[in-house]
């Protein structure tokens, strides 16, 4: 948990306690960050939204994400993601993830991902516009070099070709 005087962040706070306490024993004792905060430059109403998903949501066109060798390397999660259209339906996706229930997200792809309520905020111009690109990795990830390397640049990348002013991340 980090207070800087304006904001709190616990990034525990929903995990079931073991777990919460088992995941603390990663994290170094003498750890000192920073969460970056930023505000909004513009109003929402002018502001280009990303959705960002961790539920291992890929187009039924696209590789699943490897499962398998999580299976077998408990501690190892796929570092890649899966860019997701504007206009991607539940009859569009697969959902690869061994630490959720998919049947929710194979049922209605917006409970994770709110590619169509998104699409109805731009329709009544409550936000600027929703960005042609939604993203979609594997929400289990240790080895944090390789899944900045592999995925989370080239997301970024893209969202900055795609004009990407806020990202919306719905973990799964």
């Amino acid at each position: 948990m980090m207070d800087d005087g304006q904001h709190t962040c616990d990034g525990f706070r929903f995990l079931p306690p073991s777990l919460a306490a088992w995941m603390q024993t990663y994290i170094p004792e003498d750890f000192v960050g920073e969460i970056p905060w930023t505000p909004l430059s513009k109003p929402i109403e002018q502001t280009t939204f990303a959705l960002v998903t961790s539920a291992g949501i890929s187009l039924t066109s696209d590789p699943p994400f490897d499962m398998e060798r999580e299976q077998r390397e408990p501690t190892w999660g796929d570092p890649t993601f899966r860019k997701l259209p504007k206009g991607t339906t539940g009859s569009d996706i697969s959902v690869n993830h061994l630490h959720i229930n998919c049947s929710p997200i194979c049922e209605d792809i917006n409970v994770i991902l709110p590619l169509a309520r998104m699409a109805e905020l731009e329709a009544e111009v409550a936000i600027g516009r929703l960005a042609p690109t939604a993203y979609s990795f594997y929400g289990f990830q240790w080895d944090s070099d390789a899944f900045i390397e592999t995925a989370i640049a080239p997301m970024g990348d893209t969202m900055a070709e795609e004009g990407v002013d806020a990202v919306v991340l719905t973990p799964a």
